[in-house]
């Protein structure tokens, strides 16, 4: 059994772990998806917590040389939809929270419509306006690219939703639709694609290639100022765990101290004693 002292030095923080939705974070509803959690190496165990109160464990295959975690989910809905945190474990010691991920479902009830003006080609340096409607009732839209990179903004105004540009260049070319949001986790379907053209601008030959199928821009836009919801903050945290184990690990090492420091004042009163008989018997003689 180790001593508190090396308990209490072996009690470091573990790596937090990382997480990713595979094939995308915006899945169709219906479709099949899934979650992976990695950590450190050495991690035994893995906890997946969604705020919505959705939770699941599971352990690292050995097969798998990199250790992670597949949290597979049968079909999304707007139950599985929401915001995720992994956790991992090794020995009694849990890590910090992954970072969030935010598994949105899509295909949800209605399809906007999208637009843009002056028009689908335009040169470099003008500015340009996307128009995202949508019939169902709702007062946030977003504005997607694909394969760019994710960088959200807000704006306000009336229905239908706008989403101005500019001054554009060719980093602005590419296909775009955009969604209706009936909560942060809940989309409507997609609009049919549109592609914006920016000409007079010579496209970077650096760019790297993008995967299709992938949506990365997103572009937010909120209508009669009121925006989707702030998502609770999270109950759970296995923070208090650890420092309830140090600290504990503390108290048996300071009652460690007292224990050693009793005995040996025990051994010394002893030692005394037996000196002042001996000397007292030594007068005798």
């Amino acid at each position: 059994m180790p001593s508190p002292l090396i308990a209490l030095l072996c009690l470091e923080a573990l790596t937090r772990p990382s997480i990713w939705a595979e094939p995308d974070s915006r899945i169709p509803e219906g479709k099949t998806a899934a979650i992976w959690c990695q950590g450190p190496p050495g991690a035994e165990e893995y906890q997946l917590l969604s705020e919505g109160g959705l939770s699941a464990w599971g352990r690292p295959q050995r097969s798998r040389a990199r250790g992670a975690v597949r949290f597979p989910i049968a079909a999304m809905t707007s139950r599985t939809a929401g915001r995720y945190r992994c956790f991992c474990r090794s020995g009694e010691l849990w890590s910090e929270p992954s970072e969030p991920l935010d598994l949105v479902v899509t295909g949800m009830y209605d399809t906007p419509t999208l637009w843009v003006q002056p028009g689908p080609t335009v040169t470099s340096g003008e500015n340009v306006t996307f128009y995202c409607r949508l019939e169902t009732v709702t007062n946030t839209f977003f504005l997607l690219q694909e394969g760019g990179p994710s960088h959200p903004q807000g704006s306000h105004g009336a229905v239908p939703a706008e989403f101005p540009m500019g001054p554009v260049t060719s980093a602005h070319t590419g296909t775009y639709r955009c969604f209706g949001a009936y909560s942060d986790h809940v989309w409507s379907f997609p609009s049919e694609p549109v592609k914006l053209l920016v000409t007079g601008e010579e496209a970077p030959s650096s760019q790297p290639e993008k995967p299709p199928g992938l949506w990365g821009t997103i572009i937010l836009a909120e209508v009669d100022g009121a925006g989707p919801s702030a998502p609770a903050p999270a109950a759970w945290d296995h923070t208090a765990q650890n420092l309830l184990r140090i600290g504990l690990a503390v108290l048996a090492l300071v009652a460690l101290t007292w224990l050693l420091a009793e005995d040996w004042l025990c051994r010394w009163r002893t030692r005394e004693g037996a000196g002042r008989a001996q000397a007292g018997m030594d007068c005798d003689v």
